[in-house]
């Protein structure tokens, strides 16, 4: 029988993908499964803090095994905003108002660089794990694209001519932020099952 690991998120689509992931050697839950219906605060000053803050408070609340994320966008011009209040950047307005914002601060900005950044808690056995994710790249000065969400369409990753939105979800997945942290959280879950 596989452990129960729980993903400390509402989205099933992102606990199904890692699920596949993992092949059957852990069967992942998400809050939903657990009957967490909670908005846990993410009131820590940094991206490890809240996802902390995220992977603890099911632990303690639901004695189970448990992996959080935080992530954002930091632009170097902002210096480093909106950084871990990225989803509520424009005061609760949404995606759409969050990059709005972004995009009007920058306005006659020359410096474009920014970076994207996960990180995630996993709380396994007692004791707390974190992996860390980080893609450079450059903020273009309109929206291109359809694919992703939050600030996907202004994002243009170093080494390619296209935004996060211009990608495919697969494209995304293999060089993003929360990609990359994934991979690092994966690799250490399977190798504790050996």
């Amino acid at each position: 029988m596989s452990k129960k690991l729980v993903f400390a998120t509402q989205n099933k689509h992102k606990t199904q993908e890692v699920s596949a992931i993992l092949n059957g050697t852990y069967e992942v839950l998400n809050l939903l499964d657990i009957g967490c219906d909670t908005d846990i605060p993410e009131t820590a000053d940094s991206f490890a803090g809240n996802a902390s803050l995220k992977s603890k408070y099911v632990a303690q609340n639901f004695g189970l095994d448990c992996f959080a994320d935080d992530s954002g966008l930091e632009v170097k011009a902002l210096n480093d905003e909106p950084g871990i209040y990225s989803a509520r950047y424009a005061g609760g307005g949404g995606d759409r108002a969050n990059l709005e914002l972004v995009l009007k601060k920058m306005e006659g900005t020359a410096d474009r660089r920014a970076r994207f950044v996960t990180v995630i808690s996993l709380l396994i056995n007692g004791k707390e794990h974190f992996f860390e994710g980080r893609v450079n790249g450059t903020l273009r000065e309109k929206p291109s694209g359809e694919a992703g969400f939050g600030y996907d369409p202004i994002f243009q990753p170093d080494g390619y001519s296209v935004t996060f939105a211009e990608m495919s979800g697969e494209e995304k997945n293999a060089i993003s932020h929360r990609g990359l942290a994934m991979k690092q959280l994966i690799a250490f879950l399977k190798a504790e099952t050996i």
